[in-house]
């Protein structure tokens, strides 16, 4: 057996949120191991969206375009009733001018774990399949775990240890620690279909019925239908039902039908978050942390930003330049968007889902109603790109430290504790300066910042006016390694400011 050298980090789980946590931290000079005890990447298409804010990170990482030519484009969301269709509304109208990925991009989990999986091999990080954890109840101390494989067990020290290992995770209940929140009643189904019918091409579909729910998102096909996943309601609120049932029953409510299937389940909906995602030296991310309903097709993107958020903080502190207690940001600022997250996910479910004489009403009568006159609207309306904002993750809000919230009394800074505004320009505007992953001053049309920059011994980047992004040629901004504005100040003083606001080297 080949004995490697213990690493820094040891991270538990290789779907996409364990992938990308090691990708990042390989790229920043963290010696990292990855080990799963499955026998490869999954190969179901399980989650199938990529939003805005995801795509920005693999953008910072190089592997945007990779993704998006492996992917769909959805243009349109087509809701409906039954069997009727309301008409599309437009997405990547809404998205415009916020992100250099306006549109619905959707790519099946199984293709999103090979690109990551591959550019991870090209840094030389090979994921350790076969792999078993065993329990340690003393992990959290001593960062030390045993793993068992086709070839033996042996034991790995290293100085943090990432929980990525799904909902069920053995890392997470070794320690104890309670995974809170419920079970919906109703149990749903996933299906992969060929050549569907009664569906709007290249389109997101959402179709209410009186008790029925069904959500689709396109795969990549002809337009006549192609290849779709589709989400639904299972129609007798039973876990025990085969594709053939299923698959005559939305026929018959909703008009959609299909010739074949790759893949066909049924499961239950949760909506639960881990009472920590930080115990010493054990995180936790992605489903292990958090899960909740396909509404809005946030859980995959929510854990590989979990991911990129935890890495770059662990290689500050790897590197020397944070000292240990910076981790306990991660928790700070992530925990509490796992909670908005399943809160929202949870009330949208619930109405689309609920049983209640009131739900039916508003389902069978208004929702018909209202629905072609909001299509109509929303383009036009001044708050549909925050509805574009909150659906793509690109409005995300951290506090940039404790204090910060009471003394803004709970106001949220436009530009502060948020992802760095998009700029447009050539080869990407003021994003391409992100790839760096290291932190830096911008001024947007003000004065010269390169004397800020230079007096804390970080990069300075000087863009044109602004324009409508937010951002204010009056101030200077911090922004962070991972693309966030730390903190914003005017040109006079801002290093003072700027100093206070980055963590200060152990």
């Amino acid at each position: 057996m080949n004995e490697q050298p213990d690493p820094d980090v040891l991270v538990i789980g290789a779907g996409p949120t364990g992938l990308l946590l090691a990708i990042v931290l390989s790229r920043l000079g963290v010696r990292v191991q990855i080990v799963d005890r499955k026998a490869g990447p999954t190969r179901e298409s399980r989650a199938v969206v990529l939003q805005a804010r995801t795509l920005e990170i693999y953008d910072q990482l190089g592997l945007a375009e990779r993704m998006t030519a492996a992917s769909t484009a959805a243009r349109l969301v087509a809701p409906g009733y039954g069997r009727r269709r309301f008409g599309v509304l437009p997405i990547g109208e809404l998205g415009s001018g916020i992100t250099p990925f306006p549109r619905l991009t959707v790519l099946e989990q199984s293709k999103t774990e090979s690109i990551l999986g591959e550019y991870l091999a090209e840094l030389s990080v090979p994921v350790q399949w076969n792999t078993e954890v065993e329990p340690a109840h003393d992990v959290a101390d001593s960062g030390s775990v045993t793993v068992r494989s086709p070839e033996g067990s042996r034991v790995i020290r290293a100085r943090y240890v990432v929980g990525a290992d799904g909902s069920n995770s053995l890392v997470r209940r070794s320690l104890g620690i309670s995974f809170d929140g419920s079970t919906n009643a109703h149990s749903f189904f996933v299906c992969d279909t060929d050549n569907t019918r009664g569906l709007t091409a290249n389109a997101v579909n959402v179709r209410l019925g009186d008790a029925e729910f069904l959500l689709s998102f396109p795969l990549g096909g002809d337009d006549s239908g192609g290849h779709h996943r589709i989400i639904g309601l299972l129609p007798s609120g039973g876990s025990e039902i085969d594709e053939e049932a299923t698959r005559a029953t939305v026929e018959k409510i909703f008009g959609v039908s299909w010739s074949e299937s790759h893949w066909f389940s049924t499961y239950r909906v949760q909506h639960r978050v881990a009472s920590t995602f930080r115990r010493g030296r054990v995180f936790f991310a992605g489903d292990a942390a958090h899960v909740h309903s396909p509404v809005g097709a946030q859980g995959m993107n929510t854990g590989l930003q979990d991911a990129h958020n935890l890495a770059i903080k662990i290689a500050e502190v790897i590197s020397g330049t944070a000292p240990d207690e910076y981790l306990d940001r991660y928790e700070a600022e992530r925990r509490p968007v796992a909670v908005r997250l399943i809160a929202t996910t949870d009330r949208v479910f619930g109405l689309a889902t609920s049983s209640t004489r009131r739900a039916r009403l508003v389902r069978r009568r208004l929702a018909p109603l209202l629905a072609p006159l909001v299509i109509r609207v929303i383009p036009r309306v001044r708050g549909a790109s925050r509805f574009f904002g909150y659906l793509s993750q690109t409005r995300i809000h951290y506090w940039m430290d404790a204090g910060e919230k009471q003394r803004s009394r709970g106001r949220r800074d436009p530009v502060v504790g948020r992802r760095l505004p998009w700029v447009a320009g050539a080869n990407g505007g003021n994003y391409a300066v992100l790839r760096a992953f290291e932190w830096q001053v911008h001024g947007y049309g003000g004065a010269d910042v390169a004397p800020i920059g230079a007096a804390l011994g970080i990069a300075s980047h000087r863009f044109p006016s602004p324009g409508t992004t937010g951002l204010a040629s009056s101030l200077v901004y911090l922004v962070r390694p991972d693309g966030f504005v730390a903190a914003a100040a005017p040109h006079a003083g801002a290093a003072r400011v700027f100093a206070a606001a980055m963590p200060t080297p152990r």
